[in-house]
């Protein structure tokens, strides 16, 4: 029993410690297409994938410029 408490403490401190401070910064430029609602963001280090309602996914440079508009084919 004390094994496990300590398991559990541990790997708190653990997520505690190496999350990053905060949530990431999204740019203002940042603008979808009209008619376009985000569905989900994924950020990397050198940019920004919104994939829409739409059944589109759009890459976006880190400074908020457009770099990519992907239509996605519906699932069979």
């Amino acid at each position: 029993m004390v094994t496990m408490i300590i398991g559990v403490i541990t790997i708190s401190v653990v997520l505690v410690t190496r999350m990053p401070g905060g949530a990431p910064i999204l740019p203002e430029g940042l603008v979808l297409p009209d008619g376009s609602t985000a569905h989900s963001v994924t950020m990397a280090r050198d940019y920004i994938l919104v994939t829409t309602t739409d059944g589109r996914a759009l890459v976006f440079n880190v400074d908020g410029s457009l770099r990519q508009d992907l239509r996605l084919s519906p699932t069979p």
